[in-house]
């Protein structure tokens, strides 16, 4: 079998490598499912595909990738003047005051900075989609680490928080202005809440394979369901869901909560972030480039107190080029779990988006995400 015979669609010529590389890592993978889309300077340069079941219009979960997409609406209500990252977030949310957290300012809580990383009794995944809800019960709720003075992933939760600032000011949800002023006029077949008409194109995510030594890494790393780790990926309530099952579960894709439940395809995810930073169908860029500098900016960084590692994180966003240094500075997307990814580089002038069916076990910076960006910069520096 020849390389070319593993992945499907099309490079412009300059961006050959990329194709290679992901042929390379689905012959290494055996049975990968993915699709990878590059824009450089507003045009699409790498539309490809892999798998027996996997289209270029294809529509899979792509987790936390949704963070990215409800920040850009958060990064855009900042730019018309609406909201303010210095602002306390209790000026717009009066009910989020209570129990110490009057003076986190917005920009905090991007960061994720609150200590709002879960309920101490749990959600039901009925009541983690409904984030209207999962925002009340937090904005009543003791944090897990003094407002500001340390970070920690909010995994299930950042966008339910977000959200509630958004409606406050708007009186609409973070899913419908994504849909009006980004996803609709921008062509964007990105969908926080999966309309049933489009569930013939989507295909539910898989579990993770592992082998017997991982399995015992993962084992020995493992953290208590009580602990903040825990909490903060919900592992704490009764029946909780896996991860990769979230976007299997109708009510999930039907809803879409902004902090995990988005459906998309490769082609959506990296033209979202193209049409962010730069000129798209003769449309000019959503964010001018103070704003994209603005949301770039790392605002936490070092030890995570939920994933227990080092992240980085800008306002609502990853700082992406921390986990991939090839990049330029300023660069900014989100992963996802088991390996999404998407993100704007703008001195590269680059977008990208990349997922995949079957769950890795690493999402960020990830040895197979590293070698297709580190073919893309090549490829962009070479063009």
């Amino acid at each position: 079998m020849t390389m070319q015979t593993m992945v499907n669609g099309t490079v412009e010529v300059g961006f050959e490598r990329v194709r290679d590389a992901l042929n390379t890592i689905a012959m290494a993978e055996g049975g990968l499912e993915a699709q990878l889309a590059i824009y450089h300077r507003g045009e699409r340069v790498v539309d490809l595909w892999t798998g027996t079941s996997i289209g270029a219009d294809t529509l899979l979960g792509v987790y936390s990738v949704s963070k990215g997409a409800a920040h850009l609406v958060v990064a855009l209500l900042v730019q018309d003047g609406i909201l303010d990252l210095d602002e306390r977030v209790s000026h717009y949310w009066p009910e989020f005051a209570s129990e110490g957290k009057a003076e986190l300012t917005l920009r905090e809580l991007l960061a994720h900075r609150s200590g709002l990383v879960g309920s101490y009794r749990g959600f039901t995944i009925q009541e983690l989609s409904d984030e209207r809800h999962v925002a009340a019960q937090l904005a009543a709720q003791r944090p897990f680490w003094r407002p500001g003075a340390a970070f920690g992933y909010h995994a299930l939760l950042i966008a339910a928080l977000s959200g509630e600032v958004v409606w406050r000011v708007t009186g609409r949800s973070i899913q419908q202005i994504f849909a009006e002023r980004i996803a609709g006029p921008c062509d964007i077949d990105f969908h926080l809440g999966l309309p049933e008409a489009l569930d013939s194109r989507f295909r539910p995510s898989e579990a993770p394979r592992s082998t017997p030594e991982q399995r015992l890494q993962l084992a020995a790393a493992a953290t208590d369901p009580n602990s903040i780790p825990g909490i903060a990926f919900n592992r704490h309530a009764p029946g909780n869901p896996e991860v990769w099952e979230l976007p299997n579960i109708e009510a999930v894709r039907r809803i879409g909560p902004a902090s995990f439940g988005g459906v998309a395809t490769a082609r959506a995810m990296a033209k979202m972030y193209a049409a962010a930073i730069g000129r798209v169908d003769g449309r000019d860029p959503l964010l001018a480039p103070e704003t994209a500098r603005d949301f770039a900016q790392v605002q936490s960084i070092g030890y995570d107190m939920v994933t227990r590692g080092h992240l980085a994180f800008a306002v609502g966003f990853h700082s992406t080029s921390e986990y991939y240094p090839v990049l330029g500075a300023g660069a900014f997307g989100h992963s996802g779990a088991g390996g999404q990814q998407a993100f704007a580089d703008p001195r590269h002038e680059l977008a990208f988006g990349y997922v995949r069916r079957r769950l890795a076990l690493q999402s960020v910076g990830s040895e197979d995400i590293r070698r297709l960006v580190t073919a893309v910069i090549d490829s962009v520096q070479c063009r």
